[in-house]
């Protein structure tokens, strides 16, 4: 029986940069971070609730390639907060881009951030 998901794939251009955004301005704690086979990497980062991100700097397929409108994260992956306007703030002082700052939507509080790579990711308060 599946019981949830265990980890959420990320493709990034370079880990490095990929580390330094999501350890550096987003919070997150990396938790693995090894070589394997050939020049391959295997970079996991948790987020303070305990999600593992896998970030993945081999993928030819970046969804922030992807064309999308620019109102439209690029990426399916939503990333929640208590205080959307706080986050905002912190986020933002850290050196974290926002296209979108945090908006009231009929569905509830919505923004839309970008990583080092200028993917866009939904940002709710939930």
């Amino acid at each position: 029986m599946i019981t949830g998901v265990s980890k959420v794939v990320l493709t990034v251009r370079d880990c490095d940069s990929a580390k330094e955004f999501w350890v550096g301005r987003m919070g997150f704690a990396v938790e693995t971070d090894a070589e394997y086979g050939e020049g391959a990497r295997w970079l996991e980062v948790r987020s303070p609730s305990g999600v593992t991100l896998v970030l993945d700097g081999k993928s030819p397929d970046r969804a922030g390639d992807r064309p999308v409108p620019a109102e439209l994260p690029h990426s399916n992956v939503f990333f929640t907060c208590e205080d959307i306007e706080k986050t905002y703030v912190e986020l933002v002082e850290r050196g974290v881009r926002f296209p979108q700052p945090p908006v009231q939507q009929p569905w509830g509080w919505w923004s839309l951030f970008e990583d080092q790579d200028g993917t866009r990711y939904a940002l709710n308060q939930g």
